[in-house]
């Protein structure tokens, strides 16, 4: 399991984004970390393009090799490549626990997932890559049904709604209706840079 253990506000403050959820370090210091982050340089076209690939991965929690066989994967697809690979990050089930509102962030969600909590079709899946499909029922296993803070969290409507996906609160379980459009992912990442990259 990819895992970052590193201070979190420096990589917000990297990206001058919120990569792993609301960060006041991005208010109090709006520049990059280091003794040259007051220092404005012109980024080359291939420092950018580094970027938005590191910006993926932190923000998905993928390793360099995780994040490379997804992008090949992508490649062979018919389609636009960016926006696959946007579709098989988005579609991993460690990221549709954190979309159904089940935990606040990718990272709890991986961990509901390898302790296994989360079920697809019914079944115990501990693997938070696990890719998904259309029709693919997420639900809890009893023991996380029971848990206060998750019952208390769904209970609070912290469901991002999507139309690629379906939340039935009574049976506390989620379901992959379509896959998203480009337009359906929040995230701001330049998946052109990363194919450009990939590219070279």
């Amino acid at each position: 399991m990819a895992r970052y253990i590193g201070p979190k506000s420096k990589i917000s403050r990297r990206f001058n984004e919120p990569i792993f959820g609301p960060s006041k370090a991005l208010q109090k210091k709006s520049y990059p970390p280091g003794q040259h982050g007051r220092v404005r340089k012109k980024k080359s076209e291939y420092a950018i393009q580094l970027m938005e690939k590191g910006k993926a991965k932190y923000i998905y929690g993928l390793l360099e090799k995780q994040f490379s066989n997804l992008f090949h994967k992508a490649a062979k697809k018919k389609g636009v490549t960016g926006e696959l690979l946007l579709q098989f990050l988005e579609t991993r089930l460690d990221n549709v626990v954190y979309r159904l509102g089940i935990t606040p962030t990718r990272r709890a969600a991986r961990q509901l997932v390898s302790h296994k909590h989360i079920t697809v079709n019914d079944q115990i899946v501990n693997i938070p890559s696990y890719a998904l499909r259309v029709g693919d029922m997420i639900g809890l296993d009893e023991k996380a049904k029971s848990s206060n803070y998750i019952v208390e969290r769904i209970s609070n409507h912290f469901y991002n709604k999507s139309n690629w996906l379906e939340w039935d609160s009574k049976q506390m379980k989620g379901k992959i209706i379509a896959l998203p459009n480009r337009e359906e992912i929040p995230e701001k990442i330049n998946e052109q840079s990363i194919v450009e990259l990939y590219s070279k």
